[in-house]
């Protein structure tokens, strides 16, 4: 398995500081305008995917849904995560870059 670039960046954007994790955190950040990227665990619940992903739309910040709650906390250094937003808006287009490359693949 390749190392994941997804998943280490994010690890970076945490060291850096610009990563606010947890649902409640997450949708505090996207409703203050200060998200530019989030990410929902493709394991978390259907209605938490839901939620973030309309409340994104609706605001326009990209969202995704990669990785289960596990990686994703693990890659920041945390328990199981389901959500988590980048609120770094040059972190966020390089992650997002990634997930493009991905998509092209």
């Amino acid at each position: 398995m390749k190392p994941d670039k997804i998943l280490s960046m994010t690890g970076i954007a945490m060291k850096a500081g610009k990563i606010v994790s947890g649902e409640f955190s997450t949708e505090k950040a996207i409703k203050q305008g200060k998200a530019y990227l989030v990410i929902a665990a493709s394991d978390a619940s259907d209605n938490t995917k839901k939620h973030f992903s309309d409340m994104c739309a609706y605001r326009q910040v990209p969202y995704y849904n990669y990785s289960d709650k596990e990686t994703l906390g693990k890659c920041i250094g945390k328990q199981m995560r389901a959500s988590l937003a980048v609120v770094d808006e040059c972190l966020a287009k390089a992650i997002i870059k990634e997930f493009m490359k991905m998509e092209t693949e």
